[in-house]
């Protein structure tokens, strides 16, 4: 399975994004991320924002159920580019991948896509992410951000990791990814939602690369634009969880669950 190369495309019918976004102690910055994903226009396409709180102790947990209950007062939106919310809450602290599971289950659009809250990655890539998708192109569409060097900034230890276990990756899914842990992924609903997981923290990456590579599925990789962020301005993941991902890309890639 190779990745292919979109087509240029323009939203031409009117459909649902769902965007599911995991958040975690991310007190400063998922206003302005949920600011940031409002205003994206999307060309008659509406969004269905899915926020998944995951048991922060920051604070962030009673601002989104402040903002909960103001949703609540409010009618779905609906028709051409309307945006509707749901805001689902974890008793206690599950790992991205655990509340992820939860939002895919409750997302409803045509397409889903993934937006971690930590202001890293941006919103106005979505079109982007989503053309091949459109154009009947693919299934599977991963933003990367190596593929045209269109990051603005980028810590080396951080890129050889994420540069080895795409290749790792690779070598068991034969995909041919630049940027296999990427948060920009964005699935066709009945595909994602048709695959089982159960990594609950960071080893998701890896299992759901592995699980639609077996399925058939066809993938596309699209450049996007990243910006990250230090672990001194919160930044979750670490070497632990490089090493979970290695032992995910064996058991996945290798194995038969």
């Amino acid at each position: 399975m190779e990745v292919t190369e979109p087509d240029a495309v323009a939203v031409t019918r009117p459909g649902v994004l769902s965007v599911v976004i995991p958040v975690y102690n991310e007190l400063n910055t998922w206003r302005d991320l949920l600011a940031r994903v409002e205003a994206v226009e999307l060309g008659g396409l509406g969004k269905e924002i899915v926020l998944v709180e995951d048991g922060s102790k920051d604070g962030t947990r009673e601002q989104l159920q402040e903002f909960a209950a103001q949703v609540a007062q409010r009618s779905d939106a609906s028709g051409e580019g309307g945006t509707s919310y749901r805001v689902i809450f974890h008793d206690r602290n599950s790992g991205k991948g655990a509340a992820l599971r939860t939002g895919f289950a409750a997302a409803s659009g045509d397409f889903i896509i993934i937006q971690d809250a930590d202001l890293e990655y941006d919103p106005n890539d979505y079109l982007r992410v989503l053309a091949p998708l459109l154009a009947g192109q693919a299934d599977v569409v991963y933003g990367s951000r190596f593929r045209e060097s269109r990051s603005r900034k980028g810590y080396w230890k951080n890129y050889l990791a994420n540069r080895f276990l795409t290749w790792l990756s690779n070598r068991t899914t034969h995909l041919g990814l630049t940027d296999m842990e990427t948060c920009y992924k964005c699935f066709r609903r009945e595909v994602i939602q048709s695959v089982r997981l159960e990594q609950d923290r960071f080893g998701f990456e890896p299992e759901v690369t592995a699980k639609i590579a077996r399925k058939g599925a066809r993938v596309i990789e699209v450049p996007i634009s990243y910006d990250p962020r230090l672990h001194s301005e919160g930044k979750k993941i670490g070497w632990k969880d490089g090493l979970k991902a290695i032992w995910c890309i064996l058991k996945y890639g290798f194995g038969k669950k």
